[in-house]
């Protein structure tokens, strides 16, 4: 079944950031994933707000995991560490 990648994220270090989502970009592209929502206008209804949402289709939970433990992924964290304050969950779709 596919699977969501949910990132809920403020940045505060700009110039990082962009590196991130370029090499972040390459990585879930070299695994599957399509973005399906990156940035664009949110409205926060419960919990913590963070401005910069992205959600990504990908084959499966597995191809999500084996994305984020990937070497371009990890160099693109390396980026983001220190540049932003980010939640990440990967969730199984529903079938149908």
């Amino acid at each position: 079944m596919t699977a969501l990648w949910i990132a809920h994220v403020t940045v505060t270090n700009e110039e990082p950031y962009k590196k991130y989502a370029a090499l972040a970009t390459q990585a879930i592209a070299a695994h599957g994933g399509v973005f399906l929502a990156r940035g664009g206008r949110c409205v926060q209804l419960e919990g913590p707000e963070r401005p910069r949402n992205v959600v990504a289709r990908f084959p499966s939970v597995e191809a999500a995991v084996e994305c984020y433990n990937s070497a371009l992924y990890q160099e693109a964290l390396g980026h983001a560490r220190g540049a932003a304050e980010r939640e990440l969950v990967v969730v199984e779709e529903l079938e149908g």
